[in-house]
């Protein structure tokens, strides 16, 4: 995916081919997905540790595994719909690239989230600091490749509308 992320990855997009465009857009719209699911999983584990965050501020018992599995729904259903317009995925499976899962495991897998209440206070800020700077990470990611998709999709676009490219030739 860092290919794509490169900064002369587009190189000039006018010279090259459709078929190239098209390719490049679709790579781009797969990384982008994948980082997409990835974020949503992110947020997941953010909220679960602010709700443990929440938990302490406010005295409440240290929660067992139990407790937090009935409490999930609640604490997932707080905040649905982000800031922003955002762009609707066109997937929801888990991506091909384990190296994205492996990063947010190695902030924060199962077994640190299901071991909260035995951690500190200022362990569970600091994951929470941590989850916080991966999912700005893994959002401007997502933010470039959303550039690179819009200048090819553009490029396409002027391609059709100037005739250098036309409908019919998506047909054959």
């Amino acid at each position: 995916m860092e290919h794509l992320l490169a900064d002369d990855y587009l190189g000039d997009v006018a010279e090259r081919s459709i078929e190239d465009i098209r390719a490049m857009r679709d790579d781009c719209q797969a990384a982008e997905e994948a980082l997409s699911y990835v974020r949503r999983i992110v947020q997941a584990r953010l909220d679960i540790v602010a709700a443990e965050l929440d938990r302490r501020s406010k005295g409440g018992e240290p929660a067992d595994v139990a407790t937090l599995v009935e409490k999930l729904p609640e604490i997932l259903g707080r905040q649905v719909v982000g800031p922003g317009l955002g762009r609707l995925s066109t997937s929801m499976a888990p991506p091909e690239d384990a190296e994205l899962v492996a990063e947010v495991d190695a902030v924060a897998d199962t077994a640190r989230l299901s071991d909260l209440a035995s951690a500190t206070d200022d362990d569970v800020r600091a994951l929470a600091g941590r989850l916080g700077e991966l999912e700005s990470d893994v959002s401007a990611r997502r933010r470039a490749l959303h550039e690179r998709i819009d200048t090819l999709q553009a490029e396409l676009v002027r391609r059709y509308k100037s005739g250098e490219a036309s409908v019919e030739s998506l047909l054959r």
